[in-house]
């Protein structure tokens, strides 16, 4: 008799708080659009089994954030330009996590040392690509970690080449102090940033951890636009101004060869 009212108790969904709820039904109103190309509040309530205003609602939460539009003549709604901004972004990720994946291995093999490939999410340096090479000495994984932009090679890479008023957001802040090197001055970031520009690459010697350095370098999508860094993590001992040259030359390769699979012509 347990077993059968415990089945039974299963077969019911869990009760979803408000919140969650709500969620959970805006995704299915995307979903439904996707499906339909477009459909009216009447369409979406019946599909949602909901009453008319609380599709209203929905749509209209949705609509304000840009996630659909709506015909004014015919009243049908239809997915909007935000959920296409969505979908690139998530694109651009997931390619150059794979396009990436033999560039960062390879140059991880030829440099000895750890590369990453990270890209730009919101005020930080995000990695979503490691390959250790041979010599690395650290079984640290940066795999997923936020880094801060103006203490990392990659972060400085990514942000020297957005626009001003992206720059100025971050610049307009506290730049925490994290060793003794960090950059925390705006003014001071500001010149190194226009450094990396006219170089094409960055550096971060020992900014972000004592006895770490990294050079970056900026991957570019067919449009020119930078959609990410990748960047060689050395140990301070082993990356003397004498090895910077080659270290620098293999990673701003690697970062051209990158930009090509992406569909930039270098």
């Amino acid at each position: 008799m347990t077993d059968i009212v415990e089945g039974q108790a299963e077969d019911k969904p869990p009760k979803q708080p408000g919140s969650v709820q709500s969620v959970d039904r805006a995704v299915t109103v995307l979903e439904i659009l996707a499906r339909h190309g477009e459909a009216g509040v009447t369409e979406v309530a019946d599909e949602l089994g909901v009453h008319k205003s609380t599709a209203f609602r929905l749509l209209g939460v949705l609509e304000n954030r840009g996630l659909v539009g709506q015909e004014q003549e015919r009243g049908k709604y239809y997915l909007g330009a935000g959920v296409l901004r969505l979908a690139g972004a998530a694109a651009v990720r997931l390619d150059i996590s794979q396009e990436g994946a033999v560039v960062c291995r390879e140059l991880a093999e030829e440099m000895g040392e750890t590369v990453n490939i990270a890209v730009l999410e919101s005020d930080a340096a995000v990695n979503i690509m490691q390959a250790r090479g041979p010599a690395s000495v650290t079984a640290q994984n940066w795999l997923g970690r936020r880094t801060p932009l103006h203490a990392t090679s990659s972060g400085k890479a990514l942000l020297a080449f957005q626009p001003a008023p992206v720059q100025e957001a971050v610049l307009a802040r506290k730049l925490p102090r994290l060793t003794e090197r960090t950059v925390t001055s705006a003014a001071a970031l500001r010149r190194e940033l226009a450094g990396v520009v006219e170089r094409g690459y960055a550096v971060a010697f020992e900014e972000l951890e004592l006895g770490l350095r990294a050079v970056a370098a900026p991957v570019r999508a067919h449009d020119g636009a930078v959609i990410g860094a990748i960047s060689v993590s050395v140990p301070a001992y082993r990356l003397a101004e004498e090895r910077l040259p080659e270290v620098v030359k293999g990673t701003v390769a690697a970062a051209e060869e990158l930009s090509r699979r992406m569909g930039y012509a270098c």
